[in-house]
């Protein structure tokens, strides 16, 4: 286990270094400069997937490449006393970020959402966000509510979506059809934002928590938000990835069968070339 003070000053530093991120404005980054993008889907706590997607970004040697993870708390990993071990990815993902600032990339999920928030989430029997916050208690002793906090600031700064120079955007889900036409995609590039949007019927947290892949919805969604492709994660995928429509890949790299896919940033993608940039952990 880390020591929980230097691990407190790196959380704090990954917050710092997430809202500083070239091309942020709000909670949307456009990865101007970037050469490819190496997206997941959910991790959700599976470190040993974590690690090969690390050795497949190899970002040492591909200085124009952008990693870009998402949902990485609440996985099926506990300490003796039930408490939930997943707060350790984030603690890697905050080392990461300072590492590598312009380029480590998070994006806000369901689950960090409802963590941040509050926000109860029940699965198989326990309460998830409980667990999470045991998991930090049972690792850190005296230092667990200080290095809590820094995760749920760190939770609080991460972006939304996002967006390539050739028009593909990355995002955790997309709001419901009947969500679509109150979606206010102008909320992405605000820095401050009402705390209704959070909640249930707000365009922020429809956008993270909608599971609606219809070709009508995604096709007027990324019309809001101009852009032609979209990656999500959210929905589990058995085979490691899914494409809904004509418009969509879902990525998924939480369980055995996990992916994660490798696009360039720039020049002409259609979903089939990204459909083929797809890979096997």
């Amino acid at each position: 286990m880390p020591d929980p003070v230097r691990l407190l000053r790196t959380l704090q530093q990954a917050s710092a270094a997430v809202r500083a991120t070239p091309g942020c404005r709000g909670r949307l980054v456009r990865l101007a400069d970037a050469i490819d993008v190496l997206a997941t889907g959910d991790l959700h706590g599976n470190l040993e997937n974590f690690r090969r997607i690390l050795v497949a970004a190899d970002l040492d040697n591909h200085p124009g490449r952008h990693l870009v993870l998402q949902e990485l708390i609440h996985g099926p990993l506990h300490y003796p006393n039930g408490a939930d071990k997943s707060h350790q990815m984030v603690d890697l993902l905050a080392a990461l970020k300072c590492q590598y600032p312009d380029r480590v990339h998070m994006l806000l999920g369901n689950h960090e959402l409802a963590q941040w928030r509050g926000q109860t989430i029940s699965k198989s029997g326990g309460e998830l966000t409980a667990l999470y916050r045991q998991g930090v208690e049972t690792a850190y002793g005296s230092h667990a509510e200080a290095i809590y906090e820094a995760h749920m600031n760190l939770f609080a700064s991460l972006p939304l979506a996002l967006r390539t120079a050739n028009r593909v955007l990355l995002s955790h889900s997309l709001p419901q059809f009947v969500r679509t036409d109150s979606f206010q995609p102008s909320l992405l590039e605000e820095e401050n934002v009402a705390d209704s949007e959070w909640r249930l019927g707000g365009s922020l947290h429809s956008l993270i928590w909608g599971r609606d892949t219809s070709e009508e919805t995604v096709t007027q969604f990324l019309g809001k938000v101009d852009a032609d492709l979209l990656i999500t994660g959210h929905i589990a995928a058995p085979d490691g990835y899914a494409v809904p429509n004509s418009r969509q890949l879902i990525l998924d790299s939480a369980g055995p069968v996990a992916s994660y896919c490798l696009f360039p940033a720039s020049g002409s993608i259609d979903l089939a070339a990204i459909r083929s940039s797809v890979q096997w952990l």
